[in-house]
């Protein structure tokens, strides 16, 4: 991220990806029967909670950062496996709604009156969300895509796989980043979504 004027704009934005994200992890955990999130005041969408201060740096200065992991105890859930998949699945979703809505009023708000500092805010919350929620979609440990595998796999496979890759996840992702494999990868892939939302915008707004 350049500091520039346009900082005072991403970091509100940034701050919107990060705890609505995480606030969608503890509302689907407490949906589902487990508490520890409410108790432990994750039940919020105050940047507070959620905010890891060291992680929120590294995200600003080096694009690879975390926020404080919401916390739940499985055994809570009906079906612990599948419990964990749909958690994990609600941050990345929320990620992708709020990238959603942002466009809905960014491309009507662009074309009636140019950029402005909203546009700028809209076009950021859109940006950070589409790429937040395609980044947390890596099936790596610890991100949440690792845990939709249950959605997918024998649920002894994916424990395998966590209890193997998750000693060694957190390296895997660090050089994923610094040799740019991941903004690749998840560029083209957010590309594709960003151009979808744009394209459906235009035709709620009658364009073709």
């Amino acid at each position: 991220m350049n500091f520039t004027p346009e900082i005072f704009l991403a970091l509100p934005a940034l701050l919107i990806a990060m705890t609505f994200h995480e606030y969608a992890h503890a509302w689907a955990a407490d949906r589902l029967g487990d508490p520890s999130p409410r108790m432990r005041g994750r039940l919020t969408l105050n940047p507070i909670a959620h905010i890891d201060p060291i992680g929120f740096i590294m995200l600003v200065l080096f694009k690879f950062g975390w926020a404080k992991p919401v916390e739940v105890n499985p055994f809570n859930f009906d079906n612990r496996e599948k419990g964990m998949a749909w958690v994990s699945l609600a941050g990345p979703a929320m990620n992708l709604l709020l990238g959603f809505v942002a466009t809905v009023f960014y491309i009507p708000l662009l074309m009636k009156t140019g950029r402005t500092a909203l546009t700028s805010l809209l076009e950021w919350i859109l940006l950070y969300n589409v790429y937040f929620a395609v980044f947390n979609l890596i099936p790596i440990p610890p991100l949440d895509g690792s845990k939709l595998l249950f959605f997918i796999l024998p649920r002894g496979t994916v424990y395998r796989y966590l209890d193997t890759v998750g000693q060694y996840g957190f390296l895997i992702l660090i050089l994923a980043v610094s040799t740019g494999l991941v903004s690749n990868t998840i560029g083209s892939i957010a590309d594709s979504i960003l151009y979808l939302y744009q394209r459906f915008v235009f035709i709620l707004l009658g364009f073709r």
